[in-house]
């Protein structure tokens, strides 16, 4: 086996450098998977220690003492409030040139990135991210170019935070310094086979990586998806006459010195010419690679980043990050949410506790031959008739109710929701509640741009994370789309010109452009 797998090479130093980073996000996942927990319903599942020293789950430990673990779930309707609010309030971004005389050229590319939102259902997508960002505190996207299904696009995916890692020491909360990122990929072992051999040897390597030579091909196998940033030396230009910035690898150089001699000549024709030849100064650059990984090292494919954009092909966005630190929306109501829990669960044990309709019988007062069966029977009975001895000195059969003590339970249960919406800002207004039925609607509105600004940084924050997935799609439109494909989709936009030189790709001139804002918290105040 050893001979099969020299045929890959074994890249042991980023293994473990993933090893590493893999490791540093272990708490994460375990505070995701607490809160995730919390959110759908398993409240009770935190590990307890009872006066004997064992451990065991808080739903078990309160089972043992004969209570009912009850659940209030809070969490889940906050949740739903805000990722409703953020459905409410999407609207796509549309591409804006910043130079009206590129506007053509602007509204294309806006009609492409439209069609290819709908394409990978990005409504749906940034929803189900908005969920997992109140979650986990983090949402990834992974876009690619590719062959999904039958067609080749431009593709969007969600990534699971629980299967992505990213470099410990990054604390830039737009990911500008992190210099490592990846995700893990479990796949079985035909789809292994199916993406990284080539031909028939790469099939015998694969099972002796990952032990399948008995032909189970239904295992899961790991595959480590890894993007590093390399440095290499480059030149920095500057082109004076256009006003551009870019950088040109050290080989390519001669480009730039065939261009400024032809600039010479040309002025040379044009006395007192300035010939704007381009400047240029030698720089350290940063590239992306990307590595696929086997657990024991194994190199299955490796490269430099094949986008235009240079980069990864991830989108992530933390909150908030703070030192690199993540603490998600949830996390901050779980106290609460337990608490209320065992509020609840006390009432419902207090309740069970009391005596209700209890029926209490003397037994001087029996009957002779009276069986305390056929009594109980016929006193469940709304016409039923119940004999007995009357005795002097001893009650009639009665029916003993007890009221439950007030202990406060209700007003504490009271708090607890309310200090919920206090924390985390999702309060009656935002939830559609009125105060009481006379509230005018300018009032109302008022109310609810008030409770508004509690989520406004969250909704915000993960508009920044939408906005960086529509930069990374143009980008991939503008590289990855051809004539014939921007033709069929937006042939009929004014702003497709079809008489451009076929040789040439149709986004051949670099112009800037934003985005339109795609989540309006209605928080900011009225112009009208």
């Amino acid at each position: 086996m050893e001979e099969l797998k020299k045929q890959f090479e074994v890249d042991s130093d980023l293994l473990e450098r993933v090893s590493d980073c893999w490791g540093a996000q272990t708490e994460f996942r375990a505070e995701r998977d607490r809160c995730k927990r919390m959110t759908y319903g398993d409240q009770w599942g935190d590990e307890s220690v009872d006066k004997y020293g064992a451990i065991s789950s808080e739903r078990n430990s309160l089972r043992a003492r004969g209570n009912v673990p009850l659940t209030n779930n809070l969490i889940r309707r906050l949740v739903r409030n805000v990722v409703g609010l953020f459905r409410n309030r999407w609207t796509p971004p549309h591409v804006l040139a910043r130079d009206p005389a590129n506007s053509p050229q602007a509204g294309t590319l806006d009609c492409l990135l439209q069609y290819n939102m709908e394409l990978n259902h990005l409504a749906e997508l940034y929803a189900r991210s908005m969920e997992e960002y109140m979650i986990s505190g983090m949402a990834v996207h992974k876009k690619w170019f590719g062959v999904k299904g039958n067609m080749s696009d431009c593709w969007t995916d969600i990534v699971s935070p629980a299967n992505f890692f990213i470099d410990p020491e990054a604390r830039d909360v737009r990911g500008f310094d992190a210099s490592i990122v990846g995700e893990a990929h479990d796949m079985s072992f035909d789809q292994v086979c199916a993406t990284y051999a080539t031909r028939p040897q790469d099939m015998r390597t694969l099972r002796a990586i990952y032990g399948a030579d008995s032909g189970d091909t239904r295992r899961r196998c790991r595959v480590w998806e890894v993007w590093t940033r390399d440095s290499r030396g480059c030149y920095l230009c500057l082109d004076p006459t256009t006003g551009r910035a870019f950088k040109v690898p050290e080989q390519n150089l001669g480009d730039v010195t065939r261009e400024n001699r032809r600039r010479l000549e040309e002025s040379l024709q044009r006395p007192g010419a300035d010939p704007g030849c381009i400047r240029y100064n030698w720089m350290v650059d940063s590239r992306w690679r990307y590595a696929f990984l086997a657990p024991d090292g194994t190199l299955l494919r490796s490269g430099e980043s094949p986008y235009d954009h240079g980069s990864h092909p991830y989108v992530w966005k933390a909150y908030p990050f703070i030192d690199g630190e993540i603490h998600s929306f949830v996390a901050d109501i779980i106290d609460q949410q337990k608490l209320t829990n065992r509020l609840v669960t006390m009432y419902d044990w207090m309740l069970r506790s009391a005596a209700k309709g209890v029926l209490l019988v003397p037994e001087q007062t029996l009957a002779p031959g009276a069986n305390i069966r056929d009594m109980v029977d016929q006193w469940r009975r709304f016409d039923g008739v119940i004999t007995y001895r009357h005795k002097p000195g001893f009650p009639a059969p009665q029916q003993l109710s007890s009221k439950v003590s007030d202990f406060g339970i209700m007003e504490l249960l009271n708090v607890q929701i309310k200090m919920m919406e206090d924390i985390s800002g999702v309060n009656g207004a935002l939830q559609g509640k009125l105060d009481n039925g006379s509230m005018s609607g300018k009032l109302y509105d008022q109310q609810t741009r008030n409770s508004l600004s509690a989520v406004t940084d969250l909704l915000k924050s993960f508009e920044d994370f939408i906005l960086a997935g529509a930069s990374v799609d143009a980008s991939n439109i503008m590289q990855f789309y051809d004539k014939t494909r921007i033709k069929g989709i937006a042939g009929m936009h004014p702003g497709f010109s079809p008489t451009i030189d076929d040789s040439a790709p149709y986004f051949h001139t670099p112009f800037d452009y934003t985005f339109t804002a795609p989540v309006s918290t209605g928080a900011e105040p009225s112009t009208q």
